[in-house]
């Protein structure tokens, strides 16, 4: 009986031996065919030639072709289902944060947990604008929160993703702010509604907003972002605007699946830094798309993830809203 608990025992070490030794060889052959980022934005979006831009370049560093993938639609679930239920390792999410972190108070029955989405590798800041129509007579973020506490109901807002819009939504709630918010499908059709002067605030990604802002017909009042975005210095963030409330950083990075070694994690993160360290031109496009670069690896995307998704649970609990799964 002892000779079989020794020689058990002998066998686990060896394993454990192995899989440590594995995991590093991994990361070192990986990867050994075709790589998939699957988009949950159309083609055009900040994400979609972010993704593109580090698609070109890490296909010439890794001697595979890597290819984008838009799967638009479902509130990112299609897009985050498709790569869920892939259990591949050539197959990862290239996704904005925003874009699921709201989902366990929004959706019923989500086909995937929080714990299926491994950060990799954060590779940007979106740039989150707050914006009004030029025609109204305000000229910063006082000014619209004065006006809404004197017209209270009178204005209208719109917000994309449910993260932008839980924040906003507990906001008003806690300031005893009545404003009425208008749904929209498409984001682009909210920024034109908003140089219409249909509805008055809108909180966006920079992208979104950028024509009609250049146009005249928009007026960047504040980024919700937690630092001052490169492509316009002279906006101030909201927190500085006086309401660090309304701060959430538009986070964008690569995901993999649970199962994916952290070596290997660690390496995709070193291997994205290195293009955008060698190849200026990927922080110069970036910017023009409304991003910027904030390269970060596993574990800082993670824990900027987490504090995202803790931001949102207060905002969820305040609003009264319960988690559905």
């Amino acid at each position: 009986m002892r000779g079989a608990r020794r020689i058990a025992t002998a066998i686990a070490g060896l394993l454990a031996v192995l899989a440590l030794g594995f995991a590093p060889a991994l990361a070192q052959s990986w990867p050994q065919r075709p790589v998939r980022f699957l988009c949950p934005l159309g083609a055009g979006s900040g994400a979609d030639i972010g993704a593109r831009l580090l698609a070109d370049r890490l296909a010439k560093k890794w001697g595979q072709p890597v290819v984008v993938e838009n799967r638009p639609g479902g509130d990112a679930i299609v897009a985050i289902g498709a790569f869920v239920s892939a259990h591949d390792d050539h197959i990862l999410l290239f996704s904005p944060s925003s874009s699921f972190t709201a989902h366990p108070y929004m959706h019923d029955n989500l086909p995937y947990k929080p714990a299926d989405l491994a950060p990799i590798a954060r590779v940007s800041n979106t740039i989150i604008a707050f914006t009004v129509p030029a025609s109204m007579s305000v000229k910063s973020l006082d000014d619209v929160i004065k006006l809404a506490r004197a017209e209270p109901g009178k204005l209208n807002w719109a917000g994309v993703t449910g993260a932008l819009s839980f924040l906003f939504e507990s906001f008003l709630k806690s300031n005893n702010l009545t404003m009425t918010k208008v749904p929209y499908r498409n984001a682009v059709e909210a920024a034109n509604d908003l140089a219409e002067g249909r509805i008055q605030v809108y909180r966006s990604a920079y992208a979104i907003i950028r024509p009609q802002i250049l146009a005249g017909k928009a007026r960047f009042l504040a980024v919700s972002n937690s630092v001052r975005a490169p492509a316009a210095p002279n906006i101030p963030t909201v927190a500085e605007a006086g309401y660090p409330a309304l701060t959430i950083d538009g986070l964008v990075g690569l995901f993999g699946p649970p199962a994916m070694p952290l070596a290997l994690r660690e390496r995709i993160a070193a291997d994205v830094k290195a293009v955008m360290d060698a190849d200026p031109a990927i922080g110069e496009r970036l910017t023009l798309t409304g991003q910027f670069v904030n390269p970060g690896g596993p574990a800082e995307f993670g824990n900027s993830i987490d504090e995202q998704r803790t931001t949102i649970a207060a905002a969820a609990k305040n609003l009264g809203i319960k988690e559905r799964q």
